[in-house]
């Protein structure tokens, strides 16, 4: 098995490198791995840990958190964007996503209304002007789109946006 998993030590930070091309399955069991020979080293210390490289769900954030945690009792933080949107992304990464989890919202957004998804968004409706949809993915509107649409807010450069009638709106990829 390749090793997706590079930790470091600089500046009082313990740091965890994440592959991009690693898969979830293979993180969790390189990170066990990895944390139990930390935990040699960490006895007293406190030493934060900071993991960086691939973009990873919320979910998946928290998972790698719950087994470090069970290991050392230590702070974890992530470097990458833990919400969704334009302003919470720090740096965009090429993400290949064969598979995505979709959420379907049945009915219009109205001005003042937003939706936001780890995956992909279909919107069986129409997007109002002042109305958001932000998708870590994929968003597909089937009806007309006049709102704001913010496709790969965590940096999936292939993220598409496909409405079936564009009018006015604003649409941003990453």
């Amino acid at each position: 098995m390749k090793n997706f998993i590079n930790v470091s030590q600089k500046n009082n930070l313990v740091l965890i490198k994440i592959s991009n091309e690693a898969r979830f399955e293979d993180i969790i069991v390189q990170i066990r791995r990895k944390v139990i020979q930390l935990k040699k080293i960490y006895k007293d210390e406190k030493t934060p840990i900071m993991i960086t490289g691939k973009v990873l769900k919320n979910k998946e954030m928290d998972e790698i958190e719950e087994i470090i945690k069970e290991y050392i009792d230590v702070d974890v933080d992530f470097d990458m964007p833990k919400e969704l949107g334009l302003s919470n992304i720090k740096k965009a990464f090429i993400q290949e996503v064969s598979i995505s989890e979709t959420r379907f919202h049945k009915g219009s957004l109205r001005s003042g209304q937003k939706i936001e998804e780890e995956g992909s968004i279909v919107v069986l409706g129409d997007v109002n002007s002042g109305a958001e949809v932000v998708a870590a993915d994929n968003i597909v509107v089937l009806g007309t789109l006049r709102g704001l649409a913010h496709a790969g807010a965590k940096g999936n450069v292939n993220a598409i946006i496909a409405a079936r009638q564009v009018r006015y709106c604003t649409a941003s990829y990453s």
